[in-house]
């Protein structure tokens, strides 16, 4: 058996494709149980963190190996605790994840295998680093979204006629238990308001026109509340070959305002009377109005403002918003 040199053969674009492959490297198992002639090939991985052990393989099933053993070093069988004198096995480390790639064959294999996975071994090394490059950044994902998942944002990207392109599983969320926003005929995001509808419509259209214009908000409901950002689409990944021409920013209020204000007496000891009052404040309504939809006298309103102030911390309603708004109750 002749292995040919690694420039030959077919064997690194497997192994460096094969960390987005599901599972991992099968291609290039595969391949490499061919060239090699083995009846097996497998791959071992072993982190520093809580994923435990990943086991792959094609062809015949390899055990794993438990002995020691010296990093980039190829060993043979019979080194590693008198396994079958047809396997040979590397362990390559990098980034807080050791791999150990065997090649079982039905013989004992020339030199020509340990010297060809002596040779991959700086290229597992590299995917090794893609490996957990690809963690790291799943993992802040993941983050990510469940930050946006507890304040409820989502994204929808629209084409110049409403529809939809794409959205991410949080927007997918709102539209299907909210009664605002709906998905329509031919994809086309749907406002209940017919009013909204027209100005989505015409805002699409105009940042079809121009990536230059001007982000617009509006809000959907009150309660819960659900507002909207409409901004130009500046983000080539989402535009999915132009067809993109404004993403929507969604935010939405999972809990109504009689939750909300028993979550504000919770956090700020405030009285039920202080935490409707400051929630209707939170909102942006004035003093006065605020007193209006509570049924309040100016006067006990402002009263109630200053200890509303004074038990959040709060040196004015724009502090008071920042409180309320961008604190932990919008995680909750």
């Amino acid at each position: 058996m002749r292995i040919p040199n690694l420039g030959e053969t077919d064997l690194l674009v497997p192994l460096h494709s094969g960390v987005f492959e599901q599972p991992m490297w099968q291609t290039f198992l595969r391949q490499l149980r061919r060239v090699c002639g083995a009846r097996g090939a497998a791959i071992r991985l072993a982190s520093a963190g809580e994923g435990g052990d990943i086991a792959l393989g094609d062809g015949a099933p390899i055990a794993a190996v438990t002995a020691a053993m010296r990093e980039a070093r190829v060993y043979s069988g019979g080194d590693l605790d008198g396994r079958e004198d047809g396997l040979r096995a590397v362990r390559v480390s990098g980034a807080d994840i050791d791999l150990t790639l065997c090649v079982l064959a039905d013989n004992a294999p020339g030199a020509e295998v340990a010297s060809l996975l002596s040779a991959l071994v700086p290229h597992v090394r590299v995917a090794l680093q893609v490996v957990a490059s690809i963690e790291r950044e799943r993992n802040r994902a993941s983050v990510s979204a469940e930050a946006f998942r507890r304040m409820n944002f989502g994204w929808i990207a629209l084409d110049q006629r409403c529809r939809i392109v794409d959205m991410d599983a949080q927007a997918e969320r709102l539209l299907e238990r909210s009664g605002v926003l709906r998905r329509g005929p031919y994809d086309r995001l749907v406002p209940s308001s017919p009013v909204i509808d027209r100005q989505l419509t015409a805002l699409a259209k105009a940042m079809a026109r121009d990536r230059r214009y001007r982000p617009r908000a509006i809000n959907l409901a009150q309660d819960p509340w659900i507002d909207i950002l409409v901004a130009p689409m500046r983000i080539d990944a989402l535009a999915r070959e132009s067809e993109a021409v404004a993403v929507v920013y969604l935010r939405g209020d999972r809990s109504s305002s009689a939750d909300r204000h028993e979550q504000l007496v919770d956090l700020f000891d405030l009285t039920p009377a202080e935490a409707r009052l400051a929630w209707s404040l939170a909102q942006g309504l004035s003093i006065s109005e605020a007193a209006q939809a509570h049924g309040l006298t100016v006067e006990t309103a402002r009263y109630y403002s200053k200890k509303i102030y004074a038990k959040t911390g709060a040196r004015g309603q724009v502090d008071l918003v920042r409180n309320i708004l961008t604190g932990v109750l919008a995680l909750a």
